[in-house]
């Protein structure tokens, strides 16, 4: 009798919900904090159809720009802003974070969150860029090194709660991913 032992391609989860999920991972700030916002939207496949087990983590500035370097980014103490967040999406592929707004990092740049997309699929990890709306769009240098008719996928909508953002992982529309050196 032989031993089947599973490859790598058949023991790709999702795994996220036993180990990533962390206590208020999507809350950046505290809800109904002063200048909070939910920065929000749906990951979708290639056909349209929500992706129910997709997790995603976020970077960014605080209100005014400046990156945090406080240590214990999975610590939510209810005071240390870390700039860091990780969600689920729903049974929807709907995801929701507490944040601030961003501010520009320097002046004269548009202000973004980066986003980090996992999922069952994927092999590696999706980067992107939900940028906020504004003047900075139209000189920020990534932005215009794309086409034009791409550009959009990556800006995020104002809403009634804050920033929407959506996400195509492929398909008409797929919103426009990132390579960073040294990712494959």
């Amino acid at each position: 009798m032989s031993l089947m032992i599973a490859t790598p391609g058949q023991t790709i989860g999702p795994f996220y919900g036993y180990a990533l999920p962390f206590e208020r991972g999507d809350e950046l700030v505290p809800p109904q904090s002063p200048g909070s916002i939910r920065f929000h939207g749906t990951v979708t496949d290639g056909d349209g159809k929500p992706v129910p087990d997709a997790m995603l983590e976020i970077w960014q500035a605080d209100a005014d720009g400046e990156i945090s370097r406080s240590p214990g980014s999975l610590h939510r103490d209810g005071w240390t802003f870390t700039g860091f967040g990780r969600a689920s999406t729903d049974d929807a592929g709907h995801f929701s974070f507490t944040t601030v707004q961003p501010g520009p990092t320097e002046p004269g740049k548009a202000p973004f969150i980066m986003v980090t997309v996992f999922g069952r699929g994927l092999l590696n990890r999706l980067f992107t860029r939900a940028y906020v709306p504004g003047d900075g769009v139209a000189n920020d240098p990534l932005l215009q090194s794309l086409p034009e008719e791409r550009r959009n996928t990556l800006i995020a909508e104002r809403d009634e709660q804050g920033l929407r953002f959506d996400i195509r992982l492929q398909g008409e529309d797929e919103t426009v991913f990132l390579r960073y050196p040294g990712h494959e």
